[in-house]
């Protein structure tokens, strides 16, 4: 990589050969409209416009640039422009322009936006692509993207080749999934020299990542005046219903403009947004109409409310966000004052366990500054914190609390295609990736020599976890892909359950009584699907209705009918057989539970005492079934069963296991490779199983085999029950 040039000259119409004042669009050939004007103008008073010189001459000399500045500078919006001005003056013989993004809504609204600003149509010239749709068409020279959706893509194009350009955006975010692209594209720009990347970042990110990569330009923007801050010395534990009060304060003063509300977690949005719609009606009709909002991402079942009625006075909307929000384009100038409670809800994996739990922990010190600049230079930043407190200077990488087994398996599927190790900017922890590659190689998913297995490949091409992924594959061995497939939708989606209002659960819960199956929640699962597939065909019912008559979210199911589809197209792709529905019959409840297990092996529990606290044989941690179970809710008729196979362990509800069916020991024995059986710690629960798999063998053998090391797949081949998924 070159370094950066030093020079004062602007190469935007020298080098790439095109003007502000053209007649025509030099992107569709057609003239350009008097909103293009119009927009140019609003677009040259961005601070961006003032580096514009700057970085196009870097863009032209240097296969990498950093660009440091906050949301409000007009980054995301015109650098992807002028990247789409640099490639088309090479004719795009090395491609189009890709621009990521951390969440889908940031992704659309971009690309509408700046289909926009370069007067062309979305879907042509400018669009975007997103889990479960896609804007775009041959036409296109600029597509925002999420940034996982740029890791599937490298699946069948490694080094990126279709792209002359490629942003990543919000790097400062530091999801798992920008990080692993901001660790391949190192190895990717020594193949392309031809490449350009911009990484659009807010300090004091930009400097690690400027010493990560070896010293390449970096270009800073202008930051806006910042809002002037208000501190508080209130605590941690009160600090929601002080927002809550601030906003009503704020509200009573009669001042103008719209609040933003800074909240710990989406469930905390959900809280907040039923309290101020329940206290906006009793405000009084001098004070004028307060409206709450959820802005897109909104929590499952929630809805934005946006009601401007002609000839009211104009209503002020508090926005309820979430950590994720702190950056967002919609960050309107009518956003006066900004409500930051400090602190956020983080979902934290432990590989030991295998389990996620929520921790409740300080926003860094770049979230805080982010926050600030939400509102214009005339407003107010309420911090609910005081001034000395210590806030870190970045925020922590996902990567080192999230479960990287899938990150894992994307690599090693990279390897195949020629790429080298993924450089990290900060490396998983050691004990993380040890678990990660030792559940891959549970799941038959490599091979001896550590790299990705046939079925590994198979199950890198379905979009979803590996553990899923593999009982998927499984399904079709045992003639139950159709019912798999309505589980793996239903279960990647959002929850479909609703919560109730206070004084309807008892209503709810038996709404959702009439779903639920005697074989467990997997089962259950299918049932809600069917059902709404069934209203769904009925043209005399409304569908909408029918959810929130049952208490169930429909844009939930809409979801999980999307995903459905996307993997029954992905695995006729891959010419997997689907086979035909036969739910409810003996034989396919039978198969459906092996191909759970033929996945969730790792995930078994025994009751232990016959009251319902399962004992989970992996790591010995003993849990309740989730209060929606089917089994919790019907437990006086089903009984509660001995043996379950779980879809998720976390320690934040209650200690809970989700979605549970009922096994067999047999079955279990049957589908787990023996070499994770013989691993598992002694207890036991693992003892009825041996005495199961081997009951006239002594104890001493089974306590030699309790004691033994790891033992490979092809050493217990003999000792294989002759009945067991020939898919491992």
């Amino acid at each position: 990589m070159s370094e950066d040039k030093d020079s004062t000259e602007c190469p935007g119409e020298d080098a790439f050969g095109f003007g502000d004042d053209l007649e025509l669009n030099q992107f569709d050939g057609l003239p350009f409209s008097t909103r293009y004007y119009t927009l140019l103008k609003q677009r040259k008073t961005l601070p961006v416009w003032k580096a514009r010189c700057e970085f196009e001459d870097a863009l032209l000399n240097n296969q990498l640039i950093i660009v440091s500045g906050s949301a409000k500078t007009g980054r995301s919006t015109q650098i992807p422009q002028w990247c789409a001005e640099f490639c088309l003056s090479a004719q795009y013989q090395h491609g189009m322009v890709v621009c990521t993004q951390t969440s889908r809504q940031q992704a659309v609204h971009l690309a509408l936006r700046v289909a926009d600003e370069m007067d062309v149509n979305i879907g042509h010239e400018v669009g975007y692509t997103i889990p479960l749709e896609t804007c775009c068409s041959s036409d296109t020279v600029l597509r925002y993207c999420t940034d996982d959706m740029l890791l599937r893509e490298m699946m069948s194009d490694p080094f990126l080749e279709h792209y002359g350009a490629i942003i990543i955006d919000q790097a400062h975010q530091r999801t798992v999934s920008t990080d692993t692209l901001l660790g391949l594209l190192k190895d990717i720009l020594l193949q392309r020299p031809e490449l350009r990347v911009v990484v659009l970042a807010v300090p004091p990110v930009t400097h690690k990542l400027r010493s990560h990569y070896g010293g390449v330009p970096l270009v800073s923007l202008e930051a806006p005046c910042p809002a002037e801050v208000v501190y508080s010395n209130g605590g941690h534990k009160d600090y929601f219903y002080s927002a809550l009060r601030l906003v009503l304060e704020i509200h009573r003063t009669k001042e103008e403009g719209d609040i933003a509300v800074f909240l710990a977690s989406a469930k905390e949005v959900d809280c907040a947004l039923s309290i101020l719609q329940r206290e906006s009606t009793r405000l009084g009709a001098d004070l004028g109409p307060m409206v709450p909002v959820v802005p897109c991402p909104a929590p499952a079942g929630l809805s934005s409310v946006l009601p401007e009625e002609p000839g009211r006075r104009r209503s002020r909307k508090v926005f309820l966000l979430t950590p994720q929000g702190e950056d967002a384009w919609w960050s309107a100038e009518s956003i006066n004052f900004v409500i930051d409670t400090g602190v956020q809800k983080k979902m934290v994996y432990n590989p030991r366990i295998r389990a996620s739990s929520e921790v409740l922990q300080p926003i860094s010190r770049c979230q805080a500054d982010l926050r600030q600049q939400v509102s214009g230079p005339t407003g107010k930043c309420f911090r609910l914190y005081p001034e000395e407190r210590q806030l870190s200077d970045q925020s922590f990488p996902r990567i080192l609390e999230s479960s990287i087994t899938p990150t894992v398996l994307f690599l090693k599927r990279m390897e195949i295609a020629g790429l080298g190790q993924c450089d990290f900017i900060d490396r998983p922890d050691p004990e993380g990736l040890m678990q990660a590659l030792e559940e891959l190689d549970y799941l038959a998913a490599l091979d001896d020599d550590g790299n990705l297995s046939e079925i590994g490949i198979i199950i890198s091409e379905l979009p979803l976890d590996p553990q899923m992924a593999k009982a998927l594959l499984a399904s079709c061995e045992f003639d139950c892909v159709s019912e798999m497939l309505t589980i793996a939708a239903m279960l990647s989606a959002p929850t479909c359950f609703l919560e109730p209002p206070a004084g309807m659960i008892h209503e709810a819960a038996q709404c959702h009584r009439k779903f639920q199956h005697r074989e467990g929640d997997h089962f259950t699962l299918i049932n809600i699907y069917s059902a709404f597939k069934e209203i769904q065909s009925e043209r005399y019912f409304s569908v909408e209705k029918w959810c929130r008559d049952y208490f169930l979210d429909h844009s939930a199911l809409m979801m999980a009918d999307a995903i459905r589809s996307e993997l029954t197209d992905t695995m006729s792709r891959i010419e997997l057989p689907v086979s035909e529905p036969a739910f409810g019959t003996r034989t396919n409840t039978q198969n459906l539970k092996r191909a759970l297990l033929a996945g969730f092996f790792m995930q078994i529990a025994q009751d232990v005492d016959g009251s319902g606290n399962y004992f989970i044989l992996t790591h010995k941690h003993v849990a309740q079934l989730h209060p929606s179970s089917s089994y919790g809710l019907n437990s006086h008729k089903l009984g509660l069963p001995e043996w379950v196979v779980f879809h998720e362990y976390t320690l934040s509800d209650n200690n809970c296991i989700k979605t549970a069916s009922e096994i067999s020991p047999q079955v279990f024995i049957e589908m787990a490779p023996q070499y994770f059986f013989y691993n598992l710690p002694p207890s036991d629960s693992k003892e009825v199983l041996q005495s199961i798999m081997d009951p006239e063998g002594s104890s001493s053998a089974g306590d030699e085999n309790q004691n033994a090391p790891t033992i490979s797949e092809s050493d217990c081949a003999g000792a294989a029950n002759s009945d067991r998924c020939a898919i491992q």
